[in-house]
């Protein structure tokens, strides 16, 4: 019984610095350098702690990314504004659309590899995301259509999406502008919600 929460903690520091690594090689050499047994050499660790810990690579990489979106999470939902509550919606919707941005531009390996390689823990997290938009779109202007509206903003801020942004040139101010702008388009009197006539339009 004293030996287990050793145990525990020595787990815990395994994982660690697993996933700190993982997240290192990833962001300074890529997907191709972020094998498994690359990180365990370097953590320190035999392959059979990564495999006994995650699984295997898709259990990594969604670990990885769940990681990188839980501190975003407790920022929107409870941290301080305007990305968390306490800020008018629009405020708090641009700063979401800011800071989502800004995670994956710090990120975006780790983005891209959960794209292939854990779709369900991708598809965990879009959900979460799009919840907490939607209910913003909602408070926003009743009349959107929250659902399609949430659908083409994300859309257009997932990693694919800004990887060939990246590549063609736009830095992170560049797309948080453009989405900020894209933002308010979708948002506007009458976007995916009722026109002056009160038929449905959608964006």
């Amino acid at each position: 019984m004293l030996g287990a929460p050793v145990e525990r903690r020595d787990a815990a520091a395994n994982r660690a610095r697993i996933l700190l690594v993982a997240r290192r090689l990833l962001r300074e050499e890529g997907l191709a350098a972020a094998s498994i047994d690359r990180i365990a050499l370097e953590a320190g660790v035999g392959k059979g702690t990564i495999f006994r810990r995650f699984g295997d690579r898709t259990g990594l990489t969604a670990a990885l990314l769940d990681d990188n979106m839980r501190a975003f999470q407790d920022a929107f939902l409870s941290g301080p504004p305007p990305l968390g509550p306490g800020a008018l919606p629009a405020e708090r919707l641009e700063a979401f659309v800011d800071a989502l941005l800004a995670l994956i531009d710090e990120d975006l390996e780790i983005a891209l590899a959960a794209e292939d390689a854990a779709p369900a823990a991708v598809g965990a997290v879009a959900g979460a995301l799009a919840l907490h938009v939607r209910a913003l779109l909602t408070e926003i202007d009743p009349r959107l259509d929250a659902d399609v509206v949430a659908t083409l903003l994300l859309g257009a801020l997932s990693p694919p999406v800004v990887a060939r942004l990246r590549a063609r040139g736009a830095d992170l101010p560049a797309q948080q502008a453009a989405a900020r702008a894209l933002m308010r388009g979708l948002t506007s009197a009458g976007v995916g919600g009722r026109d002056a006539r009160g038929d449905r339009v959608v964006a």
